[in-house]
């Protein structure tokens, strides 16, 4: 029996954003486990949802630079130095501009909206500025992504710690840490601003990478960069343009940082957030290799990857910073399987632990379940998952290989 239109369309439209359907999916999934081992949703469920928030907006704000960058078919590493720097220069700014007390120290604590919207716009250029850097590195002297956005890992926090002590020192008090404890600064330290910033940002973006050109461009130039500049489009623009916007949206969410805190301290700001930036986009559908993802499946991995780190929070309690890093990387590594799983050609194949090479890995992958096992559940439990493990991953793999002989052999005849 033929399907309509109507159930033709219906199908398109699961198939289209089967992934973000999967992100709500797993989202409840892990707040119901969680509701199993601790009832702190139920006892203050506003409380808990104005967190989750909260921490969603601020690390959604430079995620979705970074996907775009992702989605262009580059990758961007100096998110987390460009808010230290661009918040170092916006509490710079308010500090150099402050009224000094009768001590002859800079007042910041009341400096005005005037200086307050100044410090901003600086911090917002600063941003620019970095963005421009790294698109020059990249398309002029042909530094590959990775190595030109290291480099700005690695270097601007050093500058932020740098120019911090420098213009502390001719105020009269050298510090590395500066304060940003202004009263109408401090307006901004609200979960609904930074969510308002958030989605805004969020309908932006989207609007650019599916309604216009300029967004199709985009994902031509990473899904083939060689094939987007013979049709014409001037690819060095576009990375340009894609940089810029991870810089700025990264150098926006420094500055709600900094609100948040009421200092901008280098040495600790934005540690290691681009590696979650990185790992909302991929959770969220983009492919590393460019040309595939969508700004609601990071905005909704982004949602789905602090729902799991505050579960882990929960479950855990004691010690569950830890346990953080390790949860991100294993979804980030199972949402890159999932992600090159969906883009095989349909009919294909690929064996999961292929030769010598899959004998040695198996045993590796149990031994690491089974410490994983150990820690949370005792000696026992981990011996007893670990050879399980073994024993169930061997046995598919004999399965798999048994089956891709007979293939190999039509193949070659």
């Amino acid at each position: 029996m033929a399907s309509s239109p109507r159930e033709l369309q219906e199908r398109s439209w699961i198939r289209a954003f089967r992934n973000e359907i999967g992100l709500a999916i797993a989202i409840v999934v892990v707040i119901a486990i969680t509701l199993v081992f601790n009832q702190d949703y139920l006892y203050d469920p506003g409380r808990n949802c104005r967190d989750i928030l909260y921490q969603t907006a601020l690390l959604g704000i430079f995620s979705l630079g970074s996907a775009i960058v992702i989605i262009s078919g580059g990758i961007d590493l100096s998110s987390g130095s460009v808010i230290a720097l661009a918040g170092s220069v916006c509490a710079l700014v308010m500090t150099a501009m402050a009224p000094i007390d009768e001590y002859g120290v800079p007042d910041t604590t009341n400096v005005g909206a005037t200086v307050v919207a100044i410090a901003i716009v600086a911090a917002v250029l600063v941003g620019a500025m970095v963005g421009t850097l790294h698109a020059w590195l990249i398309t002029v002297i042909r530094l590959p992504p990775f190595v030109a956005t290291l480099a700005s890992l690695v270097g601007l926090r050093s500058i932020a710690k740098i120019v911090n002590q420098a213009v502390t020192a001719e105020l009269g008090n050298q510090q590395t840490k500066v304060r940003a404890d202004d009263m109408t600064f401090g307006l901004l330290d609200d979960w609904k601003v930074a969510l308002a910033v958030f989605l805004t940002l969020g309908v932006l973006c989207w609007l650019l990478m599916n309604r216009t050109v300029v967004g199709r461009r985009i994902y031509a130039m990473g899904g083939n960069e060689q094939a987007a500049k013979l049709c014409g489009i001037r690819t060095d623009q576009l990375k340009w343009l894609a940089y810029t916007i991870s810089s700025v949206t990264a150098s926006i969410a420094g500055v709600l940082y900094v609100a948040k805190i009421g200092a901008a301290g280098p040495s600790t700001l934005g540690v290691g957030y681009e590696l979650n930036a990185i790992a909302a986009s991929v959770v969220g559908g983009c492919s590393l290799q460019g040309g595939v993802g969508l700004i609601p499946g990071v905005m909704l991995g982004v949602l789905f990857l602090q729902v799991v780190i505050d579960s882990v929070a929960k479950v855990i309690r004691a010690g569950s910073d830890d346990y953080q890093g390790l949860i991100v990387g294993f979804l980030v590594v199972l949402a890159v399987a999932f992600n090159e799983w969906r883009q095989q050609p349909k009919g294909t194949h690929k064996e999961l632990f292929p030769g010598a090479m899959g004998w040695c890995t198996i045993p590796i992958l149990a031994l690491l379940i089974g410490v994983i096992t150990y820690v949370f559940d005792g000696r026992v439990a981990g011996a007893a998952t670990g050879a399980t493990v073994l024993v169930l991953l061997a046995a598919g793999k004999l399965l798999q290989s048994s089956l891709a002989r007979p293939q190999k052999v039509r193949a070659a005849g």
